[in-house]
């Protein structure tokens, strides 16, 4: 039996081997199969990657496209501002020339006045100044009794009011 023995043990050592092949082959199998469930994992990680990207470079198109419109619109209220500013200045410009008018018409109806009162002072003087030549000279009276002044009329004045600065409305058409 001495002859077997040896066999045996190479053949036992053969068996080893090749178990421990059998079962390398079937970790490298495994191993391969996780691979290749990485690479598909990876592949579908790369997808998504991919289309995060063009999702995100839309988004970006997006914004910019936001931010141009963005910064048109504030021009425009810029401008808007400007306009309006310039409206109150030409209101107020306006408002203030009217009052002028205005003043200037007063101080005029009131030197007319005035001067109105200086005449009829005047040609009060003048018939009493005639009256009393007439007398003086004993000739008669050109103005009888019939003569009758008129009554003095103090035309009713219209008040002009001051119209109140930034009341009402400026339309922008």
């Amino acid at each position: 039996m001495a002859p077997s023995v040896p066999r045996t043990r190479t053949a036992a050592a053969l068996r080893m081997k090749q178990i421990a092949l059998d079962n390398q082959g079937r970790k490298i199998r495994r191993l391969i199969a996780q691979l290749a469930t990485e690479r598909r994992g990876l592949a579908t990680m790369k997808k998504e990657l991919e289309d995060t990207q063009v999702a995100l470079e839309a988004s970006h198109k997006v914004i910019a496209g936001l931010t141009e419109i963005g910064l048109s619109m504030a021009k425009k209220i810029e401008k808007m501002k400007v306009k309006k500013q310039q409206v109150r200045a030409n209101h107020v410009e306006c408002h203030q020339k009217f009052q002028a008018r205005i003043h200037k018409a007063e101080d005029s109806m009131q030197a007319q006045h005035l001067l109105n009162e200086a005449l009829v002072d005047e040609k009060d003087s003048l018939i009493q100044t005639i009256h009393g030549l007439q007398e003086a000279n004993n000739a008669p009276a050109p103005f009888d009794g019939d003569w009758e002044e008129e009554p003095e009329e103090e035309p009713e004045e219209e008040e002009i009011e001051d119209i109140p600065l930034g009341e009402g409305e400026i339309y922008d058409e």
